[in-house]
Formats: C-alpha cells, sequence, structure tokens
C-alpha cells in the first residue's frame, strides 16, 4: 500500500507549523531582531524557489501559484526589513538637547 504525496506533503506541512510555532513563541524579547534578520534570509530563498516552480510548471494554474508565491514571499522579505530597521533605531542612542537646540539656531 502506497500513501498519497498530498497526505505526506500535508503532514510535514502541519509538522511545520506546529514546530515553527513554538520555536518563534519561546524566543526571548533579545532576540528578535536576529530571528527578523535570518527570517529574511530564509524567505530570499523562498523567493527564489517559487520562482524556479513558476518559471518549471508547464501548467497554468501552478505558473500562477508561483507567481503569487513570488509576491507574498518579496513582501514579507521587504516588510521584515523595514520591521528590523524600525527596531534596530530603537538602539541608536540620541543627540543630546543641548546639541539639538544649537542646530535649530543655526
Amino acid at each position: 500500500m502506497e500513501v498519497s504525496h498530498t497526505i505526506i506533503n500535508l503532514i510535514i506541512f502541519v509538522l511545520a507549523i506546529y514546530v515553527g510555532y513554538h520555536v518563534v513563541w519561546t524566543v526571548t524579547p533579545a532576540l528578535h531582531t536576529p530571528l527578523m534578520a535570518v527570517t529574511n534570509a530564509v524567505s530570499a530563498i523562498i523567493i527564489v524557489g517559487a520562482m524556479l516552480a513558476a518559471a518549471l510548471t508547464e501548467g497554468l494554474v501552478g505558473q500562477i501559484a508561483g507567481t503569487v508565491a513570488v509576491a507574498l514571499a518579496a513582501v514579507n522579505v521587504f516588510g521584515g526589513f523595514l520591521v528590523t530597521q524600525r527596531m534596530l533605531e530603537m538602539f541608536k542612542k540620541k543627540a543630546p538637547k543641548a546639541a539639538a537646540n544649537k542646530g535649530e539656531q543655526a
């Protein structure tokens, strides 16, 4: 008896969601910025895979699904970089008020 590839892929997908949920929610707040950077790198790899899937698929449905996957992964990458940049901005030291007032008067 052979198990369908669709069932195997569905089981892997559900397990990935379960493991991903537990891994992300147990991360300490200090590690959120590095985690975002790694997530952006993984999403960039997903874009390459989605482009290959869209290009190598012969059926129209597969090409459309691949194109949608590229678009969604691109939104994820660019949004992740924006969030990471904002998070890093919070750690920068602010200019002293005296120096800021001097710049306004000049």
